[in-house]
């Protein structure tokens, strides 16, 4: 399956384990295009700490009359069934999915054509993609990847469409999904990639040889 085939889900949490997600953002990419976005502030299961405040901007009182993550549980579900789930450097967004919900609806996996699964992932993961697909990339940070492959106007100009005055910024949590899912798209733009399937990016995403085996179906790319 080409990967502009089903919509990618690029998912982006401010937050940490300790205390909970305070904002999710969500950048659906599709065809190669973002063609739906959402946000909002979620309150947290704890405290927010101070120096989690200080990167994200995000403090108690911001989300004093937010509802929890865990009242999203339709939308994050309904999004997995319909395509694979994709984050810059995903360990921490499956980690604190996996706090509010263990386990997904039934849905595809998208590394294995026709076979189901009931978990999150495997993720799309560009923090750890594009560092393989380009050679001399020295920092994977998502500022830096961004300043590479010369992104800062198209961000911004999709930050303005989207994301709410005030988080058109890093560590905002739809400003970072969109930051990713335009990295996906320009890295796949260039000729080479042209053929680029589901499978084959979603075993990438994966540095566990391991995992990748588990991961690999016969002719991915």
């Amino acid at each position: 399956m080409h990967w502009r085939a089903v919509p990618i889900h690029f998912v982006d949490f401010e937050g940490c384990l300790a205390g909970g997600v305070v904002e999710y953002g969500v950048a659906v990419l599709w065809g190669g295009e973002v063609i739906e976005t959402a946000t909002r502030l979620c309150r947290p299961s704890g405290t927010i700490r101070r120096e989690d405040s200080a990167v994200h901007g995000i403090g108690a009182a911001d989300v004093a009359d937010a509802v929890p993550l865990a009242d999203d549980w339709e939308r994050f579900a309904g999004w997995r069934q319909r395509g694979p789930l994709a984050a810059h450097f995903a360990g921490t967004e499956n980690s604190l999915l996996k706090a509010a919900w263990p386990y997904a609806r039934q849905s595809p996996d998208f590394a294995r054509p026709g076979a189901t699964t009931n978990d999150w992932g495997p993720w799309l993961d560009t923090g750890r993609l594009l560092p393989q697909l380009f050679r001399g990339v020295e920092s994977a940070r998502l500022e830096d990847l961004v300043t590479r492959f010369a992104l800062e106007t198209e961000l911004a100009a999709q930050a303005e469409r989207h994301c709410p005055p005030g988080r058109r910024r890093y560590h905002a949590a739809l400003y970072d999904a969109l930051a990713a899912a335009l990295l996906l798209r320009a890295a796949l733009a260039r000729p080479e990639f042209e053929a680029a399937n589901l499978p084959w990016l979603l075993e990438l995403s994966s540095l566990d040889p391991a995992r990748r085996e588990s991961l690999r179906q016969g002719e991915l790319f």
